[in-house]
């Protein structure tokens, strides 16, 4: 069923202006349309619709992605009061004892995890064959770790705790989108209930300007790390915050 994603502010991609009142059009798998909420809703009238609030992006990429899930133990939250709640490492990992099933739990937890701020592509590669099975399962695309050239970016350094598993908190938000939302692309989306300025963000991109990059980054470098609202993975719901 095609279904129509919308949102007060929609940023298509790394170079493209804001989209205000915007909507993004979703069919097996993939983008089929970009454009005003108005026009879509008229193009597909039988269409479902899901309103979103803030601003809806492309899908992330977490590029700690190898570091997180190979080098670090993710607890199960039954394991909460012994382990604790965050990604474990060094002599604490090493005092697990880990086993090839348990890596495979942990990298699944990390990744949901990872979903849950929105990331949709995550950085490898990955050796051990239960994480690569975790990895290939969930969905997520596999990148280089590198942001794309003359992109601006901050590359994650071990252990910089639940910062490190959301995208936005880890360098400017053109550094981690992880493709453009254009007709035939994957639909892989993020939203995050940012509270932007509708109106600016319009005057400015009536002058050519994105005003969008400073408020994702000022929301983004926010405590705690920020949930997305949403996250669309190939065309499927995996995570809505409740």
């Amino acid at each position: 069923m095609l279904t129509v994603h919308a949102a007060p502010v929609v940023q298509a991609s790394a170079t493209a202006l804001p989209l205000p009142d915007g909507a993004v059009a979703v069919e097996d798998g993939r983008v089929v349309s970009v454009g005003p909420l108005a026009d879509l809703t008229d193009q597909y009238p039988g269409a479902r619709v899901r309103h979103w609030p803030g601003v809806l992006l492309p899908g992330l990429v977490n590029r700690s992605g190898h570091a997180l899930l190979e080098e670090a133990y993710h607890p199960d939250p039954r394991e909460a009061d012994e382990l604790g709640t965050l990604p474990l490492r060094g002599e604490a990992l090493a005092a697990l004892g880990m086993t090839e099933e348990r890596w495979g739990a942990g990298a699944r937890r990390g990744l949901q995890r990872m979903m849950s701020h929105g990331a949709t592509a995550v950085s490898g590669p990955f050796h051990r064959p239960a994480v690569r099975t975790a990895v290939a399962r969930s969905g997520l695309v596999v990148v280089p770790r590198e942001a794309p050239p003359g992109v601006p970016a901050r590359l994650p350094a071990p252990g910089e705790g639940p910062a490190e598993l959301a995208p936005l908190a880890m360098g400017h938000p053109r550094s981690v989108l992880g493709g453009a939302l254009a007709p035939g692309a994957r639909a892989d989306l993020a939203v995050f209930d940012v509270p932007v300025d509708r109106d600016a963000v319009v005057r400015a991109a009536e002058e050519g300007l994105n005003a969008l990059w400073d408020v994702l980054s000022e929301y983004g470098s926010g405590a705690p790390a920020r949930a997305a609202t949403a996250t669309v993975l190939g065309g499927r719901l995996v995570h809505r915050l409740r």
